[in-house]
């Protein structure tokens, strides 16, 4: 791994984002290319370490695929794309199979992965790593990618935006991207990264909100870049805040995970 990415220096492929979407990325085209990796803030700065509770998969035999989509379709209101539920739902199972072979630690009972249940779910379908699945499933992720000799990792690196052709264009949303400006948070200069692709998988826009469930650099950065750059921009207002959150003023909240609801817990005041 190198710390520090020299400006003589050029990559195939930019990833925007060292959270799961980006790291497992970056791995995958790692085998081939030679991938940067910036983070606004630290490497393991974003979504992925608050997603507690589990991941849900069809590994049980009285669990199916159906079944899954079903109970996804219910929890959305019918507002999902159903191509798109039926895609993920499907290829979970090889996802946990892929984080066990990274070093995953998923908890298990007699020597089969132990399945925990969730709200929405009809069926115990959550692997899960105690009560921090996301960061272990971060830790699993970041320690494969530092000891990949062709990606680098860059953290402190505060996107701005894509370096794109559409000036030529007329803005016509159809220019090119050759990479991205970040703000070095360390030096206070922007930098220009060039890379042959780029993709952003820097997460959502909670923090746009007073209250929010989401961390606090969930500021939706990417996604203006993506507009400004042409990119279509929809759904906004599909916004997650996690359900049980303990709200405290004088500290910082912390979610409570929703395996406590789907084992049967009540969340009280007091």
């Amino acid at each position: 791994m190198q710390d520090n990415a020299p400006s003589s220096t050029s990559y195939d492929v930019i990833v925007i984002g060292s959270g799961a979407a980006g790291l497992t990325a970056a791995l995958a085209l790692a085998e081939r290319l030679k991938v940067l990796v910036l983070a606004k803030g630290s490497l393991t700065g974003g979504s992925t370490a608050w997603a507690q509770g589990g991941i849900a998969a069809v590994l049980d035999q009285g669990d199916t695929f159906d079944e899954h989509i079903r109970d996804t379709m219910v929890a959305g209101a019918g507002l999902n794309r159903r191509e798109t539920v039926e895609f993920v739902i499907e290829r979970a199972p090889h996802a946990i199979a892929r984080l066990l072979d990274l070093g995953v630690p998923f908890n298990t009972e007699d020597g089969e992965l132990h399945l925990t249940r969730e709200g929405g779910h009809s069926h115990r379908r959550i692997v899960h790593v105690n009560d921090a699945t996301g960061w272990a499933v971060q830790d699993a992720l970041l320690r494969a990618a530092q000891a990949n000799p062709n990606i680098t990792l860059l953290p402190g690196q505060s996107c701005i935006d894509f370096i794109t052709g559409r000036h030529e264009l007329r803005y016509s949303g159809s220019g090119r991207v050759w990479g991205v400006y970040a703000l070095d948070e360390a030096t206070g200069r922007v930098e220009a990264h060039t890379a042959r692709a780029t993709i952003l998988a820097t997460g959502g826009a909670g923090r746009v909100y007073r209250f929010s469930t989401a961390p606090r650099g969930a500021t939706g950065d990417g996604i203006a870049m993506a507009w400004r750059a042409g990119a279509r921009v929809s759904n906004m207002e599909m916004m997650q805040f996690h359900p049980t959150c303990l709200y405290n003023l004088d500290v910082k909240n912390f979610l409570i995970t929703e395996a406590v609801r789907g084992e049967g817990g009540n969340c009280a005041t007091r």
